[in-house]
C-alpha cells in the first residue's frame, strides 16, 4: 500500500467512524443505521449488539455528550475491507466523567463509501 493511499485510507475511514460517533451525539438514529451493514455486530463489554440495537439506543435521544478518537490507526484487510482501530475518550449523556475505551472497526467499503460489519470496544483503566 502507497503513502498516499495508507493516507486516504485513513481519511476515509476516519470520516465514516466519525459520522457514526456524531449520530450518537446528535440522536440521529436513521444515521447511525445508514453506516451500518445489516449484519453489524457490536461486541461489547456488556454484550453483544446488532444493528438495531446500536441504532436502538438512540430512541430516547442522543448517547453521547462528546468524543474524541485518538491515536488512530488503519489497516487494509483486502482490497474492499479494513479495520480502524483507535482509542476513545468519551461522555455518556446525564455522566459527570469521561470514559475511555479501545475500539476497533472492521469496515467495507460499498460503492463510493464504507459500511461498519464488526466493533469492538475494549475498556481501558485510562483516563
Amino acid at each position: 500500500m502507497t503513502a498516499s493511499t495508507s493516507a486516504d485510507l485513513m481519511r476515509d475511514l476516519l470520516a465514516h467512524e466519525t459520522r457514526v460517533w456524531d449520530a450518537l451525539v446528535s440522536g440521529d438514529a436513521t444515521a447511525d443505521a445508514a453506516l451500518l451493514c445489516d449484519s453489524f455486530l457490536g461486541v461489547y463489554p456488556d454484550g453483544f449488539a446488532d444493528k438495531a440495537a446500536h441504532a436502538g439506543q438512540l430512541a430516547g435521544g442522543p448517547s453521547i455528550q462528546s468524543y474524541e478518537i485518538d491515536d488512530p490507526r488503519a489497516r487494509p484487510l483486502g482490497p474492499d475491507h479494513a479495520i480502524l482501530s483507535y482509542r476513545a475518550r468519551f461522555r455518556r449523556v446525564n455522566r459527570a466523567a469521561d470514559e475511555t475505551m479501545y475500539v476497533s472497526s472492521i469496515w467495507e467499503r460499498r460503492g463510493a463509501g464504507w459500511v461498519n460489519l464488526l466493533s469492538q470496544d475494549t475498556p481501558s483503566d485510562a483516563p
